[in-house]
């Protein structure tokens, strides 16, 4: 399933309600609705399975590991294409330059979302609920390489990684011939050449789209739901140049500044969150 952003959303709990195996491309649907999408695919018995290269490494690492003895999870972020651009900067962003990734090529929506670190904070979310885990132990990391897709840390101090070229095949092959590994075709990495690995700790107040992410991750419920429409909403009205892309966590910001969350929602409750979120978020910018 590739479908972009939330109109993945039913499609994907049909999908599992009849019973299949879904290779998921997607991250806005279990933002919105993690614990009701999970719950409906252990009641059917289905699997779901991650093609985002992060959420992918992490599933490989985790593969026949005890998590109960898990200590953290570190998401790899490239940094977009404004890791090092100074922040006065950022009030004139063109949507040509942030269309312009230094790593991968992507859609429009995801490399808006790359350039605001929103895309590593719907991870943070995604990784939440695919593997039923804190928070607190989900830890974003800056890897400008993106050689290495994401990592887990055990209780004894191991770490295990992921690494290989920054190439979707490589995911999207192995969630469709799991538990099989293919010849890939592709060239092996050559660590003569690679020389080294660089690591960064991210500045919430250069990317406070990703401080958002954490909180409405600690409030739960609705809020995430609120979070993605609203980005939704602002990442569309950004590539049609009818907002700033400094403006992006603003808007969100006081979107869910008005929202009264529910602890628990059902799909009905979500989908009037997504909708009123949607509403709430043109009204602030129109205004």
């Amino acid at each position: 399933m590739a479908i972009s952003g939330s109109a993945a959303l039913l499609p994907l709990l049909n999908a599992i309600d009849s019973g299949k195996d879904v290779a998921l491309a997607n991250k806005e649907a279990l933002v919105m609705a993690g614990p009701i999408i999970v719950r409906q695919a252990r009641t059917k018995k289905t699997m779901i399975i991650p093609v985002d290269s992060e959420q992918s490494a992490i599933w490989q690492c985790l593969d026949g590991e005890d998590k109960s003895k898990l200590k953290n999870i570190y998401l790899t972020a490239s940094g977009g294409p404004f890791r090092n651009a100074p922040k006065k900067d950022f009030k004139n962003i063109s949507v040509k330059r942030v269309l312009r990734h230094p790593t991968w090529k992507m859609g429009r929506k995801i490399s808006v979302d790359s350039a605001t670190m929103m895309n590593k904070g719907l991870e943070v979310l995604e990784t939440m609920f695919l593997f039923d885990v804190g928070v607190e132990k989900i830890k974003v990391v800056i890897h400008p390489e993106s050689i290495i897709h994401s990592m887990v840390e055990f209780i004894d101090g191991v770490v295990i990684a992921q690494l290989s070229a920054t190439d979707m095949r490589i995911p999207i092959q192995y969630a469709l011939s799991y538990p099989q590994r293919l010849p890939s075709g592709l060239t092996s990495m050559d660590f003569y050449k690679l020389g080294k690995l660089n690591f960064e700790k991210p500045q919430f107040s250069r990317f406070p789209c990703l401080g958002l992410a954490y909180r409405v991750a600690r409030e739960g419920g609705a809020a995430p739901c609120a979070l993605n429409a609203a980005n939704e909403v602002c990442v569309e009205e950004f590539l049609n140049k009818r907002l700033d892309f400094i403006s992006i966590p603003k808007v969100i910001e006081k979107v869910l500044g008005k929202h009264k969350n529910i602890g628990n929602p059902d799909l009905n409750d979500i989908l009037a969150t997504d909708s009123w979120a949607r509403q709430e978020a043109q009204r602030i910018i129109h205004n």
